[in-house]
């Protein structure tokens, strides 16, 4: 018999939607000011707000808000510029906080 795995995701606080993939974790040692956030490679399910520029812990950015595509709640943002030459890697990347997101098939 097959081993089938199933991924383990992580999903919208509010209404379960999948948002992210546990193997897209880049970081678990991100801040926000609400606490602890995760940096992914990618997510899904999500809409991108209005680019802005943004004062964060590492610097100035240009981020966009992302939400939940089914409720529209906030879940963190994406990196679209780093000024910083030390944070490019960022770029394009997706921060999702901690308290805004569940675990599914841990």
């Amino acid at each position: 018999m097959a081993d089938v795995s199933v991924p383990r995701i992580y999903s919208c606080y509010n209404c379960r939607n999948h948002v992210a993939r546990h193997d897209d974790i880049i970081s678990k040692n991100f801040q926000s000011s609400h606490g602890r956030a995760f940096l992914f490679s990618h997510a899904m399910n999500i809409e991108e707000g209005k680019k802005e520029n943004r004062q964060l812990m590492t610097g100035l950015h240009v981020v966009a808000d992302i939400y939940c595509k089914d409720c529209r709640k906030v879940l963190g943002w994406k990196y679209e510029k780093a000024y910083e030459e030390a944070q490019k890697y960022k770029e394009g990347k997706f921060v999702l906080e901690k308290f805004k997101i569940t675990k599914e098939n841990f």
